[in-house]
């Protein structure tokens, strides 16, 4: 993000009630388009309690939201809305403010760091697998984060073939939280995934750099130089890598995998008994895992597209909408 636009919405922050949390994400983020100036900023804002943020928010900024919602129901009604239908983010879009555009997604931070430490909906999660620029982090959620980005890697290398490269590597991570979107059918670009790590490369390697590394120290990860490039990169593909790979994913995903394929209980160093889930062949873990994230990929992004349609209204509602379509059918054409 240039430095005129972070400061621009550390600006924009000051409009708000305070926030405990906030990063950028997005095309927003490094735009390299023509139309960077007309980009909608998108953010997330984590906060401690959000129906008193909202409360207070609704005070002073009662434009940023949905006409029936304020009128209706407030703060209250806006927090049911996101906790029960959607997956606890309320999006205020189209929010103008010094000549830009803004849309802030507001969550609780409990539920912020549940999802990015046990990928519960694996909705947020999959925002911050990405490159994202944190403006604001009054709880070192960027520190958490090394968790989910380290699960992101393992998950992308039980899906990945034995030799690959680092771009397909960042690829795989981006894609996992696009699995089983509805959207994807109809109103995303055909091309995001390639477009996001091909804008960002540079991005992903700042962001993985440490957890390549750890895999190489521990021999599941290789790098060959030789030939043309780029560097081709090699995995060991046995059961016992696959393993590996597998407990690095978040307990919750772990539990799942285990209801389908069976666990066992192990000892591990420190003497503590836990449950292992029983891998049969990397395929199968593989398969497995995929299965569960497209269905929870599925829910959310179901549950959140009818939470964000109510939260915006009708009109904003087509209009974000109408944009995203427009996006897709112009990648397909």
């Amino acid at each position: 993000m240039e430095n005129h636009s972070k400061t621009q919405l550390q600006s924009f922050l000051k409009h708000l009630p305070p926030v405990e949390f906030c990063c950028v994400y997005g095309s927003s983020l490094h735009p390299n388009r023509d139309n960077a100036k007309s980009t909608m900023v998108d953010c997330i804002l984590g906060v401690s309690d959000p129906l008193q943020w909202h409360s207070e928010n609704l005070k002073v900024n009662k434009d940023h939201y949905a006409s029936w919602m304020s009128l209706l129901g407030g703060a209250r009604l806006v927090t049911n809305v996101a906790d029960y239908i959607g997956v606890g983010v309320h999006f205020n879009p189209f929010v103008s403010w010094n000549d830009k555009m803004f849309k802030y997604g507001v969550v609780s931070m409990h539920d912020l760091v549940q999802d990015i430490s046990n990928w519960e909906r694996f909705y947020l999660s999959g925002r911050l697998q990405k490159p994202v620029q944190i403006i604001s982090d009054n709880l070192n959620v960027g520190n958490v984060n090394s968790v989910n980005l380290r699960a992101a890697i393992a998950a992308a290398l039980l899906l990945l073939p034995s030799k690959f490269t680092e771009e397909d590597l960042y690829a795989k991570i981006c894609s996992l939280s696009y699995m089983g979107d509805l959207r994807m059918l109809f109103a995303e670009d055909r091309n995001k995934v390639k477009k996001i790590v091909q804008g960002q490369f540079e991005l992903f390697r700042s962001m993985y750099k440490p957890f390549i590394q750890e895999y190489e120290t521990n021999e599941l990860l290789r790098y060959s130089l030789s030939g043309n490039p780029p560097p081709v990169l090699s995995q060991d593909c046995d059961l016992s890598a696959a393993r590996s790979l597998v407990s690095s994913l978040p307990p919750l995903v772990r539990s799942q995998m285990g209801v389908k394929l069976g666990e066992k209980k192990r000892l591990c160093d420190s003497g503590r008994v836990i449950n292992e889930v029983v891998i049969g062949s990397r395929q199968e873990a593989a398969q497995c895992m995929q299965t569960i994230l497209k269905r929870k990929v599925m829910v959310s992004s179901a549950r959140q597209a009818v939470s964000g349609l109510l939260a915006v209204g009708g009109v904003n509602g087509m209009r974000y909408l109408g944009a995203k379509m427009r996006k897709a059918w112009n990648s397909w054409r």
